[in-house]
Parts: structure tokens; C-alpha cells; sequence
């Protein structure tokens, strides 16, 4: 929890860019269709999970997912995606936050997947559009294998990248 207290100005700052930038790369910057997005809005969230740490991520993630579903709809406003950003922001920082290994990074790729993607978000696509869950699961597996793989490897890049990028960006 300690985590959480006292946020700098620059760590602000940093989690303001990281909602703006999110909210581009995942509003303007990805393929999207009814039930598929394919795009790369998660290394904003990742990268204030690995300097920030969970809850910080989470807010990052959740803020964003708001801002951007109410200024640049695609389909109305459904609380539940919210819901599931903020998991999924607090599980990288909980999977990265100053150990990025990878296994933790193959962790929290396969966690957020499976939960936030696959799951609960395949949930949430079917209660909005009525469609089926299963049918609806098995077309979005796919989708989750693909972006897995390619969430490990920017997760694994951006990792190295980051402790220069620390002191330059929030220490």
C-alpha cells in the first residue's frame, strides 16, 4: 500500500501522459471490430505498472478507459470495461513492479488474458450485444493468443528499457 502514498508531481504528470497516450493508441491507433481489438494500448498501462507500481496502473487503466469511452465512443459507455482495466492494471503492477523476469512477465500476460480478455471482457461483450458467451469465448481466443505473444515480447523489450527511463521519468 505504501505505494500509493504521496504522488509526486512528476509521477502525476507521468500517469496523465500515460492516460492520454493510452487513450490515443487505444481509440485511434487500433483495429477494432464488435468483439476484437487488436492494438497496442496496453504498454502505457504496462509501462506505469513497472514504474509505478499496481494501484497507481490501475487507476492509469481504469481513468483511461473512461475518458476515452466518453469522449471517443465506440458503443456506449458499459462500466464493466472499466472494471476490468482497473484489474488489469493492478495485475501487471503486481506482476512487474520492480522485478520484470520472464516468468513474471509471461504471468502477467497470461493472467490479464485470460481474465481481463477472455473472460470478463468476452462477459461484458455479451451481455451489451446479447450475443452467446461460449460461441463468443472461442472467437476470442484466438485474438488473446495472438496479442499474448505479442504483449510478452514488447513487455520483454520494454523491461530493459525501463530503468533508464525511470529516473528520467518519475525518480
Amino acid at each position: 500500500m505504501s505505494e500509493t502514498k504521496n504522488i509526486t508531481t512528476r509521477q502525476l504528470v507521468f500517469m496523465a501522459l500515460m492516460v492520454a497516450m493510452q487513450i490515443v493508441l487505444s481509440r485511434f491507433l487500433s483495429i477494432a471490430a464488435w468483439n476484437l481489438k487488436i492494438g497496442f494500448a496496453f504498454v502505457p498501462i504496462v509501462l506505469t505498472a513497472i514504474m509505478l507500481g499496481p494501484w497507481k496502473a490501475g487507476i492509469v487503466a481504469a481513468l483511461s478507459d473512461f475518458l476515452g469511452a466518453t469522449l471517443f465512443p465506440i458503443a456506449r459507455y458499459f462500466p464493466g470495461f472499466t472494471v476490468t482495466a482497473f484489474l488489469v492494471g493492478v495485475i501487471y503492477g503486481l506482476f512487474l513492479y520492480k522485478k520484470q523476469n520472464m516468468t513474471r512477465i509471461f504471468g502477467a500476460v497470461l493472467v490479464t488474458e485470460v481474465i481481463g480478455a477472455l473472460l470478463l471482457n468476452t462477459l461484458w461483450i455479451s451481455m451489451l450485444f446479447g450475443s452467446p458467451y461460449l460461441p463468443l469465448m472461442a472467437t476470442r481466443v484466438f485474438q488473446c493468443i495472438g496479442m499474448g505473444v505479442v504483449e510478452i515480447l514488447l513487455i520483454r523489450i520494454l523491461a530493459s528499457l525501463v530503468p533508464h527511463l525511470y529516473t528520467k521519468a518519475v525518480g
